[in-house]
């Protein structure tokens, strides 16, 4: 069988809009569908495609689904190619009937014989496309017992297809990880609840519960609740999940084995329910992870809460010290170490109050110039600006960039600017592809032709950028008077 494609376009919502003039409800029913139609192709063994006819009386492929409980029949894409000239007649019936057809003659791709079922997609009582299951007949042999559930199960939901109920506007899939699938396990229920047929893989699941026996002609909530400890919380959706009323996920847990659950309720041509199927998936491990990881995200949390705690006793202690010297080198040498333990006390803060190693630098980087420029001109009028964006920062480059702007800046102050005028001291960021470029300016006195000097902060400021940032530093004179410091930060997002 040949295909014509028409074109590179290959999301539904470009298809659509390329080839039909169909309504916006009718476009988010079959993303809708083919959102849940894993389900069916599992169910099926089968390849799924959903074919929509077009303004010049075509049918154009706007998706496509493999089995990944069987031989695939394509193994290209076909996702926008128009329906060959041997099938558009049994688009068209299916499409103006309403009617689910058989094909009585198989159709050969290739080597292998594939049947074909055409389904209407029914919205809002109007057939809105037509999906064609595609069965690889290349095994040929019996079916087994599983085999025949499963292909039951997804003649019942294809029904539903047809008559508009799948899939379930209002149905809830719960949380992605951990999302049971059809080779995870199934169970099929009739209307009363009762367990009519149980996988080998769902058996497994429920024995790992504590569930003995095969299941089958047992009520699924009853056995269930006998299991669920008194003491531990349940998931109020779980009865109508067990007895198969509502298209919801749930979970249950029990002597620490927890099952992830999804009902899909099976209906007739009238919209009775007859039945449902249930899906099940031992997530224990997955969720032992999960609380792991929660638990290990409070630890450092917890620890970044009392680093930042200690660090402030330890800045507090200095300030102390410092205001009993009498020396002046001695009690400038304490302030100036203050300063830096309360930037790195910022830092933690920051840390503490986040899920991630990362921090937004922006909303601590005007408390970390404020510290500085306040410590430092404690008798001199200075003014910071801070324009541009720092985003979120690495932590293992918060601590080092928030230093080095604490240094700059109190370098500024204390032997750029004038002491009796003050001044202002700007600080410029911009994030590039590369990292990140800043500049920290003064309209003080300016630098000297050798450069800024070899004083300690001069010296931890080029430390940090080179060994901590791995990035690059200078010093220019501004124009206009004053000093510029350059740094070219690279940053891993």
């Amino acid at each position: 069988m040949h295909m014509r494609i028409v074109g590179s376009v290959s999301t539904i919502s470009e298809l659509l809009a390329a080839h039909t003039d169909l309504e916006v409800t009718d476009a988010d029913w079959l993303h809708l569908l083919v959102g849940d139609w894993q389900l069916i192709s599992d169910l099926a063994f089968a390849d799924l495609v959903l074919w929509v006819p077009t303004g010049d009386g075509s049918f154009v492929a706007v998706a496509q689904c493999r089995p990944s409980t069987g031989a695939t029949v394509h193994y290209d894409d076909i996702v926008g190619s128009m329906a060959p000239e041997g099938s558009r007649a049994d688009l068209e019936r299916t499409y103006s009937s309403g009617s689910i057809f058989r094909i009585r003659e198989p159709r050969w791709f290739g080597s292998y014989a594939v049947r074909e079922d055409t389904v209407p997609v029914v919205h809002d009582g109007r057939t809105i496309a037509v999906l064609v299951r595609q069965t690889n007949l290349g095994s040929g042999r019996t079916p087994s017992r599983l085999e025949l559930n499963y292909v039951e199960a997804a003649d019942d939901l294809l029904g539903m297809v047809a008559a508009g109920d799948f899939p379930s506007p209002d149905g809830t899939t719960g949380p992605r990880r951990g999302a049971p699938r059809v080779g995870d396990g199934l169970i099929r229920l009739n209307s009363e609840g009762e367990v009519v047929y149980a996988s080998p893989n769902a058996l497994s699941c429920f024995h790992r519960l504590g569930v003995m026996g095969a299941l089958v002609g047992d009520t699924l909530i009853e056995v269930v609740t006998d299991l669920v400890e008194h003491k531990s919380t349940v998931d109020e959706s779980m009865p109508l999940v067990l007895l198969g009323k509502a298209a919801w996920r749930t979970e249950v847990e029990s002597r620490g084995v927890c099952l992830s659950l999804r009902a899909v309720p099976l209906l007739d041509a009238v919209g009775s329910r007859i039945g449902a199927v249930l899906l099940c998936r031992d997530v224990s491990e997955l969720r032992r992870r999960e609380r792991e990881l929660i638990t290990k995200d409070a630890t450092i949390r917890e620890i970044h809460h009392r680093v930042k705690n200690n660090l402030q006793t330890v800045a507090a202690l200095l300030r102390l010290q410092s205001r009993r010297m009498t020396v002046p080198e001695a009690r400038a040498a304490l302030d100036e170490a203050m300063r830096r333990v309360a930037t790195i006390a910022l830092v933690h803060d920051s840390l503490s109050q986040t899920l991630d190693e990362r921090v937004e630098f922006d909303a601590m980087v005007g408390r970390v110039l404020r510290l500085a420029a306040d410590v430092a001109a404690a008798d001199t009028p200075v003014r910071t600006i801070c324009t541009g964006k720092f985003g979120h920062v690495p932590a293992e480059a918060a601590t080092a960039l928030a230093l080095v702007l604490t240094e700059l800046v109190t370098n500024a102050v204390e032997h750029g600017l004038a002491p009796v005028g003050g001044g202002v001291v700007e600080v410029v960021v911009e994030r590039t592809t590369a990292g990140m470029h800043i500049v920290v300016s003064d309209d003080g006195r300016g630098t000297s032709e050798d450069g800024p000097g070899g004083g300690l902060g001069t010296q931890i400021v080029s430390t940090l950028v080179a060994n901590e940032l791995r990035g690059t530093i200078s010093w220019t004179g501004r124009a206009g008077g004053g000093t510029e410091v350059h740094i070219d930060v690279p940053l891993d997002d």
